[in-house]
């Protein structure tokens, strides 16, 4: 057995890393006179939103961002007292809650403004809204022909005591791909919202930048900036250089048993592969129901005693086996799936590369129920 602690499955959260990226993030912020708001949705892209909400503050950030009111709820219940905005409703959404607990709100809609006024009022608080325009993502965001509309109703709500429109907002399509130009259309569209939100009477900040555009696109930082996947350290346009940024996930396993199987022997269901000669393999309790890709049967490494090995046969709902040749492996031994790639791990990217999906799929779908999660913070000075 060896030193290293034995793990069945396990997300290693480096919250060093996580400091690291929103000091980088929210210095290019800064150099364009913005502040940053960084985006904790879905458990923090599966890293922990409470844990990356804190680190965030801590290291830089001004705000944080998470879809639905739940989620920021969970912060505020977790004593996140800074400014938390959410944007993502289902239908007959309780705003009440949210607004008691000062949580900003996007409005796309005359029905949700006049809906998050009613119930600010019935408290007799005040909503702070980000109203949002759709620039040509197609999602949510109120169409270009409403938005005249929304903006007079806004500045009314706002005159009526119990709505604060803090800021107007969109969402880029394509900001991941340089000089794409939708870019610069949807730029266009945002500042021709803007100015009707000013003409209405409307004095809104404006946010529209992600991480990609945090990065490559300093004329679009505005106000505010609102950096995602770059704070979890995945580079949403390795294209465009080395950004700096330090993967903040780690995930990884141990040897559960090792053998030896002789040449002609075959491994997994299917048999889709047969050993060539005598060889040792290691198995390893993880599996797709864990988060490991099926898809990357025959197609994936590991880190395991000092180097790469591959995974052989086909990816099982809970193991998969490692041809280790003659090298000794012994149970206990840690085994890195995939990591920050320092020691030649696996990457997250590299699993989404081969498989053809983004990294943002790999690292929001790692935490599951048979996965522990442990936060390692070296507490290193801002």
């Amino acid at each position: 057995m060896s030193d290293q602690p034995v793990h069945r499955a396990d997300l290693r959260i480096d919250v060093g890393a996580i400091r690291h990226n929103v000091r980088v993030l929210s210095a290019r912020a800064r150099e364009s006179g913005a502040r940053t708001m960084t985006i904790v949705k879905s458990d923090g892209y599966g890293h922990g939103a409470v844990t990356v909400g804190r680190a965030a503050l801590e290291s830089g950030a001004d705000c944080l961002g998470v879809a639905s009111p739940g989620e920021a709820l969970q912060l505020r219940a977790a004593g996140i007292t800074a400014p938390v905005f959410c944007w993502l409703y289902v239908v007959d959404e309780d705003f009440a809650p949210a607004i008691a607990e000062d949580v900003e709100l996007s409005a796309s809609s005359l029905e949700v403004l006049q809906r998050i006024e009613a119930a600010a009022t019935a408290q007799d608080r005040i909503a702070r809204v980000h109203l949002k325009i759709d620039t040509g993502l197609s999602r949510s965001g109120c169409p270009a022909e409403l938005w005249p509309a929304l903006v007079e109703a806004a500045a009314k709500a706002e005159a009526g005591g119990h709505v604060e429109v803090v800021a107007v907002w969109s969402h880029l399509a394509c900001a991941d791909e340089l000089d794409h130009p939708s870019i610069d259309e949807q730029a266009e569209r945002f500042r021709r919202a803007h100015e009707q939100a000013r003409a209405a009477g409307l004095n809104p900040i404006r946010h529209l930048a992600n991480s990609a555009a945090v990065l490559t696109r300093p004329d679009l930082h505005f106000e505010l900036v609102r950096p995602g996947i770059a704070v979890y350290g995945l580079d949403p346009v390795p294209q465009d250089g080395d950004h700096g940024l330090r993967p903040a996930m780690t995930f990884r396993s141990s040897v559960a048993l090792t053998k030896r199987i002789a040449a002609g022997e075959s491994v997994s269901y299917g048999h889709t592969w047969t050993a060539d000669r005598a060889t040792g393999l290691a198995l390893v309790p993880v599996g797709y129901a864990d988060g490991v890709p099926r898809t990357l049967s025959g197609r994936m490494s590991v880190w395991l005693a000092g180097e790469r090995r591959p995974v052989v046969g086909r990816v099982c709902m809970d193991q998969l086996v490692v041809d280790c040749g003659d090298d000794e492996v012994r149970e206990g031994d840690e085994v890195l799936l995939f990591g920050p790639g320092d020691r030649g791990e696996p990457t997250a990217a590299e699993w989404a590369d081969e498989i053809g999906t983004i990294h943002y799929e790999i690292v929001t779908g790692m935490y599951r129920p048979r996965v522990t999660r442990t936060v390692e913070d070296d507490l290193e000075a801002p």
